[in-house]
């Protein structure tokens, strides 16, 4: 969803050529392949075909199987996104080989460092050239770190770019075998997933909230193994395997709620106006609470519930969509590319011109 808008944009430049690298950290065919088919994204020139691992696991065969493509293709940019392994493996390449590197979603900052993520998003901005935030929060992190203003370019929100292009075909999508009024659920995170207690506590929130409001709840591989390893019960809940990106978008906009641990929902939320509450301490992403639909909840569940009948009752917090995030994230990177690749053609232009003159002289 983040890399879709930037590929189509830059597609625009015929002075820029690609080359996409897959890395295969996202593996599960609904996970992955759909949503090169639904975001109309050209098949990978790359496959490095990681797989899971622990993270150590993960970052290190990135590295070793993405290195001998920077030395192949030899870039001028690498664009990273998000704060995934992938994300800081690659920058990681980067940096050793001296090759810029231009971070999309940079700046984003949960100040917890108990977040693997948190680690990925603060590496990944030291060692970038480029840093395209998503809102002013991202700018003000960087500067408060000493990152150079002239490294940071406020773009928008790429994800939202996604979400724009493609929410009419959302709506589209049918309705039939769904309730009419529901709560959306995602759960994937370690720290929510992966200790017995702590994932039970959750899915018995829900199965309370499924007393009143219906649950439905797509379920990620890394959760159902949780869910199954645990012996914990679900079968009230209305599961169902993890959904296409144009799938779950509507399911998004027709929900009464979003309750999730995932950064990108929250954005999706607030541009959407439907009120999220996400399972988390803390969130990289502030002002989906400052200006958005965003309510962080943690693992409290007596804030759940008291929210939850907030939202019931219409009494949910209105949020605003804020500055950028207006579909044209992508363009405004390609431009910031696109001019870079001016100054370079410049500039080895000047140095032709210069070199002539001097062989005359």
């Amino acid at each position: 969803m983040k890399a879709a808008p930037v590929l189509h944009a830059l597609g625009k430049q015929p002075a820029i050529q690609q080359t996409l690298v897959h890395t295969g950290q996202h593996y599960d065919a609904n996970m992955s392949d759909v949503f090169f088919s639904q975001l109309e994204i050209p098949s990978p020139d790359f496959n490095l075909g990681v797989g899971s691992g622990s993270h150590a696991q993960q970052t290190a065969e990135i590295m070793s199987r993405f290195e001998p493509v920077v030395l192949e293709r030899k870039p001028d940019v690498v664009l990273v996104y998000g704060d995934v392994n992938s994300t800081v493996a690659a920058a990681l390449v980067c940096a050793k080989l001296g090759v810029r590197v231009g971070h999309v979603e940079a700046g984003l900052r949960s100040f917890d460092w108990t977040m693997p993520e948190e680690i990925n998003r603060v590496v990944t901005d030291r060692l970038a050239d480029f840093l395209f935030t998503p809102s002013e929060d991202g700018d003000v992190n960087l500067e408060h770190e000493g990152i150079p203003a002239e490294k940071i370019f406020r773009v928008g929100n790429v994800m939202i770019d996604s979400l724009v292009r493609l929410l009419a075909a959302a709506m589209q999508c049918s309705k039939d075998g769904f309730p009419e009024r529901y709560a959306l659920v995602t759960l994937h995170r370690p720290s929510n997933v992966d200790d017995s207690e702590t994932l039970k506590s959750i899915l018995e929130s829900l199965l309370e909230i499924n007393e009143d409001l219906d649950v439905v709840f797509p379920v990620h591989p890394r959760t159902r193994q949780r869910i199954a390893k645990f012996g914990l019960k679900v079968e009230k809940l209305h599961l169902l395997e993890p959904l296409p990106y144009i799938e779950f978008l509507a399911l998004q906009r027709r929900a009464v709620v979003v309750i999730t641990d995932s950064g990108g929902i929250q954005e999706e939320t607030t541009y959407l106006g439907v009120p999220c509450l996400t399972l988390r301490n803390k969130t990289e992403r502030p002002i989906t609470v400052n200006l958005g639909t965003n309510v962080v909840v943690g693992n409290d569940r007596v804030k759940l519930s008291s929210e939850l009948s907030r939202i019931v009752e219409g009494k949910s917090k209105k949020g605003t969509i804020p500055p950028l995030w207006d579909g044209h994230a992508g363009e405004r990177i390609a431009d910031v590319l696109q001019g870079l690749q001016s100054q370079s053609d410049d500039s080895a232009s000047d140095r032709a011109d210069h070199t002539a003159v001097r062989s005359a002289t």
